[in-house]
């Protein structure tokens, strides 16, 4: 990975000139490496001199100078040249003959390309979507469904060992409120047409286990052909029921109370969370016996890191923000670290067509539901743009849009590239040759390679922060560059050499858009 190339050679620098006398001794702080935003100052760029210059003792810009001259004298073929821009940044160039040798790696490869080893084999739970069983899944479920499977193949690109985990709330006070609305007494929560249809095939007057027989029906015949038709493949479905049936939500709770973690007061059992960081105290057992989600939460933590899991991954709603921290606190108070156990919350989505809110459906009365929408876009195009806009934004997805069969749409453009990579190849008996790839000077040529090599930079980064946007952006932007490459150099041409080195060129860039668009369940159509 390049970006961790240059890292490693701007460290070995520093050391040389600490052993030198240049710089004194100090602890090398973290090396940021990035893409100048300001179009040239080079292809890459670190500020690493004016976070050392007081260390250094120089001004930063000497710093970076004595950094340029060391680095330069390590004669590594990566950069054509590096330039010192104020107050300080080190601005690199990258080689002609470094790219063109990308190539090659690309295609050895192959759907290899990209993957890197951040993650070093560490297991990873990623839990999403875990809708209620009490109705079909919706825009919201869509929206975490679709981060939580990307992220998770993300994950497992990066070195992870990442699970998919579905988490089904099959007890408690909701699947009661579900049986009291399948019955239609006075406590009726939910309303539509799938709960008239329960009505009819459910009987009995007792909300619990009316409730339950409901809450099967509805996760056996909605829910899980919902996940099916998303394209997402669970590796573990979880029942909330099984940590009661086995005792393992009773044991917890006798262990909080045996380690002084959870106390009685009102009637009710309390779990000591303002002990980490929580603003006040939470009940695990209210005063008339029900126990709460948190309860239940303490021994699924509890049974997931038994499992072996290293981390924990919860994709929830916006609705949930207010659990995190007893959550984290309940993972401290049982031994394990806050930092072993992250959170991504959804904000919402709003469905638009001709700049109109579409608020209902037919089959619930109150919200729209997912397998509606994929009906109505396709597969592709629902994931595509689900996954456009950062988790913590709100997401307004425009019907129109995408129904869109044009370059507009960016799902049909994305993928009209990689139609078009197909049939350049289907109109040419000519084969790909690496023999010649120094012919390769065009601008536009060394600009796609620029923008390929970047894919395990953007896995990389994404395993860090979960940011599985970045998929859709850099697809968009590989698209645009291919389509730019394509107009300016002609690819089949009467010279034969450069005819094959750029075909050489075209299926790299087939690998990593292929590989880009497998990551984000997203299929590469070979003609539209």
């Amino acid at each position: 990975m390049i970006r961790q190339e240059i890292k490693n050679l701007i460290e070995k620098s520093i050391k040389e000139l600490q052993k030198k006398g240049v710089f004194s001794a100090f602890n090398i702080p973290k090396i940021r490496v990035e893409q100048p935003e300001i179009k040239g100052r080079g292809d890459y760029a670190t500020n690493i001199a004016m976070a050392i210059a007081r260390e250094s003792k120089n001004s930063p810009t000497e710093t970076a100078e004595n950094l340029k001259s060391q680095i330069l004298s390590l004669k590594s073929s990566i950069f054509e040249k590096i330039e010192i821009t104020n107050p300080g940044f080190i601005n690199f160039f990258l080689a002609k003959e470094y790219l063109q040798k990308q190539i090659e790696e690309i295609l050895k490869k192959k759907d290899k390309f990209g993957q890197v080893d951040t993650g070093k084999g560490k297991k990873v739970n990623v839990e999403f979507i875990s809708a209620n069983p009490t109705g079909p899944l919706t825009l919201g479920n869509g929206r975490g469904g679709f981060c939580g499977d990307v992220l998770t193949n993300v994950l497992n690109k990066a070195g992870y060992k990442a699970k998919r985990e579905y988490y089904i709330n099959d007890t408690g006070e909701q699947v009661r409120k579900l049986g009291h609305s399948v019955i239609g007494d006075s406590e009726a929560v939910y309303k539509g047409e799938y709960i008239d249809n329960l009505r009819k095939r459910i009987k009995g007057d007792n909300p619990n286990e009316v409730g339950q027989k409901a809450a099967k029906i509805i996760f056996e015949e909605m829910i899980k052909p919902s996940v099916k038709r998303m394209g997402i493949n669970f590796d573990v479905w979880f029942s909330e029921k099984e940590l009661y049936d086995k005792k393992e939500v009773k044991n917890v709770l006798e262990w909080l109370k045996e380690k002084e973690l959870a106390y009685e007061k009102d009637g009710a059992l309390w779990f000591k969370s303002t002990k980490f960081n929580d603003d006040k105290d939470r009940v695990l057992i209210k005063a008339d016996g029900e126990k709460t989600y948190l309860a239940s939460d303490a021994a699924y933590l509890k049974n997931k890191f038994n499992r072996g899991f290293d981390h924990l991954i919860y994709i929830w709603g916006a609705d949930h923000f207010g659990y995190i921290e007893r959550v984290k606190g309940m993972a401290e108070a049982l031994g394990y670290k806050k930092e072993q156990t992250d959170f991504i919350i959804m904000q919402l989505v709003r469905l638009f067509e001709k700049d109109q809110e579409v608020r209902m459906s037919k089959r619930t009365g109150v919200y729209v539901v997912l397998e509606e929408l994929i009906d109505e876009v396709g597969l592709d195009v629902a994931r595509f743009f689900f996954l456009t806009k950062s988790p913590n934004t709100h997401l307004n997805f425009d019907l129109g849009l995408a129904k869109e069969h044009s370059e507009k749409n960016p799902v049909y453009y994305v993928q009209y590239a990689y139609a078009r990579i197909c049939s350049i190849f289907k109109k040419t008996n000519l084969k790909p040759q690496i023999s010649k790839l120094e012919l390769l000077t065009h601008n536009n040529e060394l600009g796609l390679v620029k923008k390929l090599i970047q894919l395990p930079e953007i896995i990389e980064d994404t395993a860090k922060d979960y940011q599985v946007q970045r998929l859709s952006q850099y697809a968009v932007e590989l698209a645009t560059i291919f389509h730019q490459f394509y107009h300016n150099c002609q690819v089949i041409s009467e010279d034969k050499k450069l005819s094959q080195s750029r075909l050489s060129l075209v299926l790299a860039t087939k690998i990593v858009l292929k590989n880009t668009l497998d990551l984000m369940g997203i299929s590469s159509p070979e003609k539209m």
